[in-house]
């Protein structure tokens, strides 16, 4: 599983002209693109939840759970693109829609479950995402 996390001063998402999605914390909160390979599970989604939720890039070296800063999670199998030949990317490290929508969930969910305020896109929809990032600080999660 990978997430590119990036600190943000608002965030949305929407499907077909509707946001489905939105934070505007008071302070700082976090966009979470979300990556699932073929071999992850449950259990690498909850890692990767905690990871997140205690990673220490809002400002004074604080972390979501320090300050409650909501987090928006937005599903992204492009984080698995093989670039390495041609200039075609390939999809094939992404794990199908089957396999990853419910690793998704479960990382929303866990977050959900230590805390944090969580909206999310929706799994598999043409979506446009709206960042106002912070800093900009963007850091790529893996376990």
């Amino acid at each position: 599983m990978r997430v590119l996390v990036q600190r943000v001063m608002s965030a949305s998402v929407s499907v077909g002209g509707e946001v489905v999605g939105v934070i505007r914390p008071a302070g700082q909160g976090l966009l979470a693109l979300v990556g699932v390979t073929h071999s992850d599970d449950a259990d690498t989604a909850v890692r990767m939840a905690e990871k997140l939720w205690t990673l220490r890039i809002l400002d004074d070296q604080r972390s979501a759970s320090d300050t409650g800063a909501p987090v928006l999670v937005v599903s992204q199998f492009t984080l698995y693109a093989n670039t390495t030949k041609g200039r075609r990317p390939t999809w094939n490290a992404a794990a199908p829609g089957s396999h990853a929508e419910p690793l998704v969930e479960v990382f929303a969910d866990t977050l959900r479950t230590l805390g944090a305020e969580v909206q999310s896109g929706v799994f598999g929809a043409d979506m446009q995402v709206e960042s106002v990032n912070d800093g900009p600080v963007t850091v790529l999660l893996e376990l």
